[in-house]
């Protein structure tokens, strides 16, 4: 069986420009009224399904820069 990557999202939050903190939540699928109000939260006040979205989702930090 594979081993399921994980992305780190808050390290990648945590030194990521807004544009691409927005791109990483259009990733995973979150509406584009919703991403103005999460591109400036820190990683630990975003919801937990959504940080467990991020970390589980497969993409690549290449993807997003």
């Amino acid at each position: 069986m594979p081993k399921i990557g994980t992305f780190d999202g808050a390290g990648f939050w945590k030194n990521a420009y807004a544009h691409q903190r927005g791109k990483l939540l259009r990733k995973v699928n979150v509406p584009d009224d919703q991403i103005t109000a999460l591109v400036n939260k820190k990683y630990i006040e975003l919801p937990a399904p959504l940080k467990y979205e991020i970390e589980t989702s497969g993409i690549d930090k290449k993807d997003l820069l």
